[in-house]
């Protein structure tokens, strides 16, 4: 019986680094992800966000927000715990004694409150047991910067589009600001300035994926809607553009593609049914916008047909994670037309400012 314990002791303890090296230290995905740690975080939110749905909305957006750092330490316990335990097992295999005060021991060691005492087996049972302890120790010091720093530089970005937008941000609205301030040109800087940003989002997502839910500081902003308006700017401008004419547009579409399909398959999510966010009517509004900046625009029936291509590319991805992450994906137009017929008339397309208090008049 102590030689199947520590046998079960050794397994559980290379199962949990592995499972640690792999969600922690590995920054790149691998065909072996972490699945304990993928089917913690499913476990833990699928009730979660449940519970969410039964509460007010302001209620809701709070709770969800608790989730992200909640996920993270409830891994760190389990991996912790994980490997007291297998180290318990497998001293009480090597020493024998009662399991119970295995477990004490190995505790203490694991956590360098106490010495290993007993045998020479012992000894070493608690000198690999302690240097596990230290590793772990250092290894979220180091982590928990990086994902706290990830973070603040994917919300810095959020709140900046929030500026030209809205809040939450619309297609039109950066579109019809772009031909107000009659700076066309300078569209094309922001969308390979949104490039860069996409690429970092989608490394730092695939890299840390609790980041995906961890909430933006405002109600009306998420990531996820920065993330499909610049794609939806992009698609738009390539659409109505001759083919290769907005080098800019086309990379930047491609790389925000690319991160819905990546951050899809991250979170194993099946492409869903598309939610109509473009009317007919708002596609002339905003049709009628670039044709009034360019002079080379494609046909109607042509711009038409070819964003509906360049969407299905991307929104059936963006719907799935919207519904998985309990996020709300904007709108092509803001609620309030008067805000993209008035060049610069507020921020959000609500009428709201960035923290959602009607803005002062």
């Amino acid at each position: 019986m102590r030689v199947v314990a520590g046998i079960f002791g050794v397994v559980l303890i290379l199962l949990m680094l592995f499972e640690f090296f792999v969600t922690f230290l590995l920054p790149r995905r691998v065909r072996r992800d972490p699945r304990i740690a993928r089917g913690l975080t499913r476990l833990l939110w699928l009730p979660w966000r449940a519970l969410a749905r039964r509460v007010s909305p302001a209620t809701a957006d709070t709770w969800l927000g608790f989730f992200g750092p909640f996920a993270l330490l409830f891994q760190l316990v389990v991996w912790t715990l994980g490997l007291m335990t297998g180290y318990a097992l497998l001293e009480w295999g090597a020493v024998g004694g009662t399991f119970g005060d295995r477990l004490l021991s190995s505790s203490g060691v694991f956590l360098s409150a106490e010495s290993p005492s007993g045998s020479t087996a012992g000894h070493l049972i608690g000198l690999f047991e302690a240097a596990s302890g230290v590793a772990v120790v250092f290894i979220v010091i180091g982590y928990l910067p990086a994902v706290y720093a990830a973070f603040s530089r994917r919300e810095t970005a959020v709140s900046q589009l929030a500026t030209r937008g809205g809040s939450p941000p619309a297609a039109g609205l950066l579109l019809h600001q772009a031909i107000g301030r009659q700076h066309w040109q300078e569209l094309k800087g922001e969308l390979q300035a949104w490039e860069e940003w996409a690429a970092e989002l989608m490394e730092t997502h695939l890299s840390y994926p609790l980041l995906g839910f961890y909430r933006s500081q405002h109600v009306s902003q998420n990531w996820l809607a920065a993330l499909t308006a610049m794609v939806d700017v992009a698609a738009f401008v390539k659409a109505t553009a001759p083919e290769g004419k907005v080098r800019a547009a086309d990379v930047t579409f491609g790389i925000g593609r690319h991160a819905f399909a990546d951050l899809a398959l991250q979170f194993r999510l099946e492409r869903g049914a598309v939610q109509e966010r473009l009317t007919a009517d708002e596609f002339d509004q905003l049709y009628s916008i670039v044709e009034a900046a360019t002079d080379d625009s494609v046909g109607r029936e042509t711009a038409h047909r070819r964003l509906a291509e360049l969407r299905e590319q991307y929104e059936p991805n963006a719907e799935a994670l919207a519904r998985f992450l309990a996020l709300d994906l904007p709108r092509w137009l803001p609620a309030e037309l008067e805000s993209v017929r008035q060049p610069g008339g507020g921020v959000g397309g609500g009428g709201r400012d960035l923290v959602g208090q009607p803005p002062r008049r």
